[in-house]
């Protein structure tokens, strides 16, 4: 199941950075989204527009969109979030458990399969044993920096939690060069695409959320 794909996992190491840059370049949450069902019986829904809203009722899929080159260099991210109904806390590490109201993923391909996979799907990208996956979550019951491996595809993606299950608004500032460091060693090469996804299926329960005020830089 493509969700299994999309990391969940087990370890534990702080990998939040801080800081973000005047340069930083909004994107857009309104154009160039795709709704990728992940299951055949349910999806979540999007409103895309200035804000990405999300309504999950025990469901699941993941919202997707391909960068420009002009973003394929980037090195921090940052984003304004909300979630006003909550899944209950999960364990993130555990497969068929690992419900979370919001993930936000990018995905980086080496320097030298980037042009090549330039104009693939999330499916084919998810297929590349050399696409590295960073995901950074609002749910689960993990401290606030614990790094998670995923045992799905291990050495190729991974799970940062950022605040565990809840409600609230908070803003995050991240740094994507350091963490990939971090979780992969190297550089991280090129920032393809980005992909937001919330996960209510396994506790069959409801999502309210938002996010707003994308940057990349």
């Amino acid at each position: 199941m493509l969700k299994k794909a999309l990391f969940a996992a087990v370890s534990a190491t702080a990998l939040i950075s801080f800081g973000s840059s005047a340069l930083a370049a909004s994107v857009s949450l309104a154009e160039g989204w795709k709704n990728q069902r992940l299951s055949l019986f349910s999806k979540n829904d999007y409103d895309f527009g200035q804000s990405l809203g999300i309504a999950s009722d025990g469901a699941v899929s993941i919202a997707w969109r391909k960068l420009p080159r002009s973003f394929w260099e980037a090195e921090r991210a940052s984003w304004n979030w909300s979630v006003s109904q909550s899944v209950p806390a999960t364990d993130l590490s555990v497969k068929g458990g690992d419900d979370r109201n919001i993930s936000i993923y990018f995905l980086f391909a080496p320097d030298d399969q980037a042009e090549k996979l330039a104009g693939a799907g999330i499916r084919s990208l998810l297929g590349n044993d050399d696409l590295r996956v960073i995901q950074y979550a609002w749910g689960g019951n993990h401290s606030r920096g614990a790094l998670l491996q995923s045992p799905y595809q291990p050495g190729q993606g991974v799970t940062v939690a950022l605040r565990p299950a809840g409600t609230g608004t908070h803003s995050e500032s991240v740094n994507l060069s350091n963490d990939f460091r971090k979780a992969f060693g190297g550089t991280s090469g090129k920032l393809l695409g980005i992909a937001v996804s919330s996960d209510s299926d396994d506790t069959d329960s409801v999502i309210r959320a938002q996010i707003s005020n994308f940057q990349i830089d």
